[in-house]
Order: structure tokens, then sequence, then C-alpha cells
């Protein structure tokens, strides 16, 4: 398991997202890169250094700081599209081989190269940035229906990142909740919600809360 392809982005313009600048169109670059903790969402942007991320509202933050998606995803999207997709096509950071991305559990840590310490933290949500620069008909839909949307990090030790690094599992946690199961919860499956809270603060945020009120609701409606 490593690092294929290690990508940053620079601000362009464009017609596809409110605050007129995207990050998204990322590159392969050698490194070493620093990554850290970049700050709260909303104030904090990419963990790597270098890296834009211009809509702090939705993207960002302690808990997105850094985002992957596996080679063999992106290979299986090429053979369904039929066009080449160059590692960092998807906005990724980090574009893994050997790594199965979305069958990681939240809170799962990657160790990479000889100091970095990332966190499994959320899947991916498809959004019109994304869809506009892709540029294929339908393609939050499409995305969606795949369950393939790779995963965000934080920061747990800063370290140094370079292409060609290393990745270990240095923690695994027991429980069911990946970042596909995560996926489904968010994005047809609400049932499942109850048991997204098994990963517990591992989970970013926003998705704690939110499992937390649907098991809440869950426990009223059964006792009245």
């Amino acid at each position: 398991m490593h690092v294929l392809s290690l990508n940053l982005g620079r601000p362009e313009r464009s017609a596809h997202t409110d605050a007129e600048h995207t990050g998204i169109d990322k590159r392969p670059v050698t490194g070493p890169v620093a990554v850290s903790a970049p700050g709260p969402k909303g104030v904090g942007a990419s963990g790597l250094a270098g890296d834009a991320v211009c809509d702090t509202r939705h993207h960002g933050g302690d808990d997105q700081a850094v985002y992957a998606y596996a080679r063999e995803d992106l290979d299986r999207w090429e053979g369904e599209l039929g066009r080449a997709l160059p590692s960092g096509v998807f906005g990724e950071n980090l574009t893994t081989s050997g790594l199965d991305v979305n069958g990681a559990l939240i809170g799962e840590r990657w160790r990479i190269g000889r100091s970095l310490l990332l966190e499994v933290t959320s899947p991916r949500t498809p959004c019109r940035t994304f869809a506009g620069f892709l540029g294929e008909q339908r393609w939050v839909k499409r995305f969606t229906r795949a369950g393939l949307p790779g995963a965000y990090l934080r920061v747990i030790e800063p370290g140094e990142i370079s292409a060609g690094d290393p990745i270990e599992i240095a923690y695994r946690p027991e429980h069911e909740v990946s970042v596909a199961f995560l996926f489904r919860a968010s994005t047809g499956e609400p049932d499942l919600w109850p048991r997204v809270l098994a990963a517990g603060r591992a989970l970013h945020p926003e998705a704690y809360e939110k499992a937390l009120r649907r098991a809440e609701a869950g426990a009223r409606r059964e006792s009245s």
C-alpha cells in the first residue's frame, strides 16, 4: 500500500461554485509536502501546504484536511466513462494504490512515510463543483449510485508526505462503520444512522450530531 500520486490544486475561476474559485483541479507533485491540521471548518482550508481549498464553508478544515481516492476505483471509472482519468482528477490529494479506501473504517489511522499519521473521518459528498469540473452528465447521481466516495482524513500527527510513500494501517477500530457504510447512510439508507454512532467521536462532527439525532428520534418512537 502506498501513495501512488500526491496532488495539489491552485485557485481557478469556476462557474460551478458560489466561491467563484475552486482548487479541485489537483495536479501531481513529487513532494515532500508538509501536512498539518489546518484549523476548524470555515477557517482552515487544506491540510497540505500549497494546496487550495476555496469554499471553506463546505470544504476543508481539520476534519476534512486530506482527501484520498484509490487508483483502483479511478480505473473502474475509466472503464465506465470511456476516458482517461489521471490521478488527482477527482480532486483527491492522495491517489492510493493497494488500499481499500472505501472499506476503511471511521477512526482508522494511516501512518504515511516516517512521521505523518492520519485518521479517517468521513466519505466525500459529491457537489456541483465536482460535477461541473468533470463535465459528465448526471454525475452527482452516478457517483452516488456507485458508492465509491473516497475518504476524508484528519491530521493526528503532522509530518511530510511524498509520492511513493508507504501507507501502514496503524490502527483499525472494532466496529462496522466504514466509509462506504457512512456514505450509504448519508445518501439513501437513513435507517443506518443509529448504527453509525458506533464510530463515536472519530466521526466528522456533523455526521456525529446527525447520527445522535437519528438515534434519539428512534428511541422516542420505540418508547411511545
